[in-house]
């Protein structure tokens, strides 16, 4: 991985904490993802006309990625409601490395290094402690919300190892994310219809300009992504990608106040020796 497309990635997962952190709270999960969708796509949507068609091979990445997607916010969803925020989110996210990794070795034969193993082991190893002791206490972990956030990591390296071939074989990766981001959109508000039907559309009309901010974070965040996908290991990306769990703990600490406690500063360490290792590799 070139020093560039290094910075490149952690400056995504920068972008990835700060639209977390600004998805709008009083919206009820479905339709705060719907309208973060939404977002990306209505901007993907203007860039369609400088973008290249996707060729037809590049299509099944494409509707594979979008079922993906459906999957993940469905499971992320299951995961919220069932369990404390600050450990579901940190477990979905720390194992869908490790799952991407051994996808990735399937799907793409693509083996990373043996440092790069050793990064992606302790990049997801602190996240994990950023679950179970970064915030509440463990026994409030229930097996209901295990088996949703487990099912979100699933989904996660689903559309991590999609996205990554899929962008590796269109023309340019800004093809492919753009008409992604517009597929899903249009099928997120499908979704959105037949679940919460037409009344929904004025609640999201009203926080338009939310939608428009962390859909630009989000999709410039992940074009990135998907990007260094066609330049580095799938594998090593989607670890190095995980580093948003560091960034919006930062923003925790220093932005909310809230405290660094013992079990922090050591996922931290593992992190960034993971990031370390990462980089070496």
């Amino acid at each position: 991985m070139s020093l560039f497309v290094f910075f490149a990635v952690l400056a995504a997962a920068a972008m990835h904490a700060i639209w977390n952190a600004l998805v709008k709270v009083h919206l009820d999960r479905f339709l705060s993802i719907t309208l973060m969708t939404l977002g990306m796509g209505a901007v993907a949507l203007v860039a369609l006309p400088f973008v290249d068609v996707p060729k037809a091979e590049v299509w099944p990445y494409i509707i594979a990625s979008v079922i993906f997607h459906m999957g993940y916010r469905t499971f992320l969803i299951g995961a919220y409601k069932a369990g404390d925020f600050a450990q579901t989110y940190p477990l979905a996210r720390g194992t869908a490395p490790l799952l991407a990794a051994f996808g990735g070795m399937v799907v793409v034969a693509e083996v990373p290094a043996p440092l790069a193993i050793v990064g992606i082991v302790l990049l997801s190893a602190g996240t994990l402690v950023l679950s179970f002791r970064g915030g509440a206490h463990l026994e409030r972990l229930n097996l209901r919300a295990v088996g949703f956030a487990l099912g979100t990591s699933i989904f996660i390296a689903s559309y991590t190892l999609s996205d990554g071939s899929g962008a590796r074989l269109a023309a340019t990766a800004s093809s492919y994310a753009a008409w992604l981001f517009v597929c899903d959109a249009a099928w997120a508000l499908v979704l959105c219809l037949i679940f919460r039907g037409p009344k929904a559309l004025p609640v999201l009309a009203r926080d338009w300009k939310a939608g428009v901010y962390t859909g630009v974070l989000s999709g410039v965040a992940y074009w990135i992504v998907m990007w260094a996908m066609t330049k580095a290991p799938i594998a090593s990306v989607a670890a190095l990608r995980e580093t948003s769990i560091l960034f919006a703990m930062m923003i925790s600490v220093f932005a909310l106040g809230e405290k660094m406690t013992g079990w922090r500063g050591a996922a931290v360490l593992s992190i960034v020796a993971g990031v370390v290792a990462l980089r070496l590799g």
